[in-house]
């Protein structure tokens, strides 16, 4: 159990270990934990659904390893997305690049699972001789598979079917919609009585006589309400605006940009770069901050006028 903990950090790369622990696989995982140490996996390849490893073994030819875990079909990752978008904390962590803690729970919920059930949920091979599945050179990439898992979570995500961007566009979209903004019309959906706006149709943008002819509303309200006359009042606040406060606080998800962004694509130089950043960003919030309060501001956060 140490040396399992040891060898990732997060949460959601140890649930990964745990599960396959628990197909009865503990020994043979252990085989192939000092390879994955030793750096015997030469190279891993992710694509939806499917791992592709090369491991130095005994013979001076690596091996071939390859994992297929079965993904999760459209119809399913549309009831994911469904109960993601529904709760307004997983769906900020994971627009912010962070794993929820209890993101099982939605999967649940959809009768669906994150991580295999079953190792008849797994299809591996590898071409060295031994019999044994999984053999040392297997359980050294299912390791390694934590280590990747624990930087990058979303690859979780990738081995059932959805890579980061198609998911996030999906959870986007969807909590738009849950929002009451706009959304995409599929074909057809006017010929049953659903119109999209003028000048939306075909993806193509409005024109500007279409943006004279619709008038957006705003809880029953115009969003042009008439301008007052008099120029004197004309640049007051106002009653609307009288009692207006504004609350600046440090960010419930630290460095929620770079997060959300995920390591840069520079190689080796990728995660000193990335700490670099890290330090720039939490710099920049600090002195934004002070100087926020700076001018006689409360740490109340109310406006000063």
């Amino acid at each position: 159990m140490a040396a399992r903990r040891n060898f990732v950090s997060n949460w959601w790369a140890r649930r990964w270990l745990e599960v396959l622990e628990s197909f009865g696989w503990d020994s043979r995982l252990q085989r192939g934990r000092t390879y994955a140490r030793r750096g015997n996996v030469l190279s891993i390849d992710l694509a939806p659904g499917a791992v592709t490893a090369k491991v130095q073994g005994s013979r001076p030819r690596p091996y071939t390893v390859k994992i297929k875990i079965n993904p999760l079909a459209d119809r399913d990752w549309e009831r994911v997305i469904a109960a993601l978008a529904g709760q307004a904390a997983f769906a900020a962590r994971l627009l912010a690049g962070e794993m929820p803690e209890d993101i099982e729970t939605a999967f649940a919920g959809a009768s669906l699972s994150l991580f295999p059930d079953s190792p008849g949920d797994i299809e591996t091979s590898c071409s060295c001789p031994d019999w044994a599945n999984p053999c040392k050179h297997i359980a050294a990439v299912y390791y390694l598979l934590g280590e990747k898992f624990d930087s990058d979570p979303f690859l979780l995500f990738l081995l059932r079917g959805r890579d980061r961007e198609t998911l996030l566009a999906a959870l986007r979209e969807r909590r738009m919609a849950l929002a009451g903004g706009s959304v995409t019309v599929p074909a057809g959906e006017g010929e049953r009585g659903v119109s999209p706006e003028p000048g939306y149709r075909d993806g193509a943008l409005p024109s500007s006589e279409d943006r004279r002819q619709v008038q957006p509303k705003a809880r029953g309200k115009s969003l042009n309400p008439e301008l007052p006359t008099d120029p004197v009042t004309f640049w007051q606040a106002g009653a609307d605006l009288a009692a207006f406060q504004v609350q600046i606080t440090p960010p419930a998800i630290p460095r929620g940009v770079l997060k959300r962004l995920g390591p840069p694509p520079l190689g080796r130089e990728a995660p000193e770069f990335y700490r670099l950043l890290e330090g720039y960003y939490e710099e920049i919030s600090r002195q934004a901050y002070e100087l926020a309060f700076a001018n006689g501001g409360s740490e109340t956060g109310e406006s000063r006028g």
